[in-house]
């Protein structure tokens, strides 16, 4: 029997805080807003967890281990289930890229015209969803996601990695 399709998902999703030292206003609601829109629809299916018969829903909890990501899935009752621990080497530059084009967003919204902040929004999306496709490749048979849970999932990588 396969387990129904509402079951691959995040129910709970937790950020390391001892990994964050600082946040901004705008960090933070970009942080808020990912994890309520994560929680209200993703598709989440850890490989290794679902053959051993975990059906889920998950609890994931991340943070950056020695330069990786850690990737903590739980079932409900918050066991562990599995580790995943990506490189993220090949993030460092969409993260920083990320970085940079929204501090540009955030200011644009405060001074710049309606035309000058789609120009920049636009670009923010383009880099959001390059690397969304990057964790998607990085995750191909350790976790089935969707390309929307892989954005938002890219928006808490990136908080993660405020240094202040």
């Amino acid at each position: 029997m396969t387990a129904p399709l509402s079951s691959w998902r995040i129910s709970h999703i937790a950020l390391d805080e001892d990994t964050i030292l600082w946040r901004n206003a705008d960090v933070e609601q970009e942080r808020r807003v990912a994890i309520f829109d994560l929680i209200e629809e993703n598709t989440f299916k850890p490989c290794r967890a679902a053959e051993a018969g975990h059906n889920g829903p998950y609890r994931l909890r991340l943070a950056v281990q020695d330069g990786r990501l850690a990737l903590d899935i739980r079932d409900e009752a918050d066991n562990p289930l599995e580790m995943l621990l990506l490189g993220l080497a090949r993030f460092r530059r969409p993260i920083r890229e990320y970085f940079a084009i929204c501090d540009s967003y955030y200011q644009a919204i405060r001074k710049a015209t309606p035309a000058e902040i789609e120009t920049i929004d636009m670009a923010r999306r383009g880099i959001h969803n390059e690397a969304a496709e990057l964790l998607l490749e990085r995750l191909e048979g350790k976790v089935e996601t969707d390309f929307a849970t892989a954005r938002r999932l890219f928006t808490l990588i990136c908080v993660l990695h405020i240094k202040g």
